[in-house]
């Protein structure tokens, strides 16, 4: 086991500011007991199982496995050390500025980390995050490796391309994800490690290398790079509740992404940042209709 204490310049909530990279409470690579944020990953140097927890001096943080270093030296930039708000301002919108103030501890983070997220975002393009969420769990439990050390029970190391590359065809049916996804997962993970190395390029160029292998679009793209670069611009355009959340929050009715990008406008360079704002007060929008009800693929 490593450790080390990170003492960050500025307010720093571990929640908010990793909230964003959990895929649901059921994320086999995500837990949080007791105060303690747990990430299982892999890194260059192999799995590392990372436990993060708010104490007087900062931020303390334990790692575990073949990674555990990487896994340290990476903690500053986990936790937002190189966000840069240089240039936003908050008094655009009186919510906006509210919200500014009210989490002073919402930082954007980098985890330098691409196929991590690639994975589980394709896996919900077009259906719903109930659908993409059993899919990743599933999948992970499967194919993933335990997470080192002492980590909660049930955590797992999501697979590496050359395992990704090895679960059959029949259990992405059974995990619910249909041919065009799994294909398209199957083209990314082909070049994995190409991927995993455009963490040392800007976050446009890293958008524009994803978006080069067929089926990943704008929106996979900008979920991608908001996580692995931190980028505060990069705004989920084709998302399905997205456009409403954002148009209910700044102006009281729903728009489309038209309407969402012209409501942005005002701060670009962070417009990723008021999002993360929005979604960090819960803001919704009225939903109407009947629940959708997941078709079944396991067999019976």
């Amino acid at each position: 086991m490593l450790s080390t204490t990170y003492a960050p310049a500025t307010a720093v909530s571990l929640a908010l500011v990793l909230g964003s990279l959990a895929q649901g409470r059921s994320d086999p690579t995500f837990r949080v007991e007791s105060g303690s944020w747990w990430l299982a990953f892999t890194t260059p140097d192999g799995p590392a199982t990372l436990r993060l927890r708010t104490i007087i001096d900062g931020i303390e943080a334990q790692s575990w496995g073949a990674g555990a270093a990487h896994a340290l030296e990476g903690v500053p930039d986990l936790l937002g050390a190189r966000d840069d708000a240089s240039g936003f301002d908050p008094s655009r919108h009186p919510l906006i500025a509210e919200l500014h103030h009210r989490f002073p501890g919402l930082r954007l983070t980098r985890a330098a980390r691409v196929m991590a997220f690639l994975v589980p975002t394709v896996l919900g393009q077009k259906v719903t995050g109930l659908e993409q969420k059993r899919a990743w769990r599933e999948l992970v439990l499967r194919h993933g490796e335990p997470a080192p050390g002492p980590a909660p029970r049930g955590m797992r190391v999501a697979p590496a391309p050359d395992r990704w590359r090895k679960v059959p065809s029949w259990e992405w049916h059974t995990a619910g994800v249909g041919p065009q996804r799994s294909d398209t997962i199957m083209r990314a993970v082909k070049v994995g490690d190409a991927l995993e190395r455009i963490v040392a390029v800007d976050a446009a160029e890293a958008s524009r290398r994803l978006r080069t292998i067929a089926g990943i679009g704008v929106w996979t793209a900008a979920e991608v790079v908001q996580r692995s670069h931190g980028d505060s611009d990069a705004v989920s355009v084709g998302d399905f509740h997205l456009s409403k959340a954002v148009g209910t929050a700044l102006i009281g009715k729903r728009v489309d992404d038209d309407g969402m990008l012209e409501l942005l406008e005002p701060w670009r360079g962070h417009r990723q940042r008021v999002v993360r704002l929005i979604e960090a007060a819960g803001i919704g929008y009225e939903r109407h209709g009947p629940r959708f009800a997941p078709p079944e693929h396991r067999a019976r």
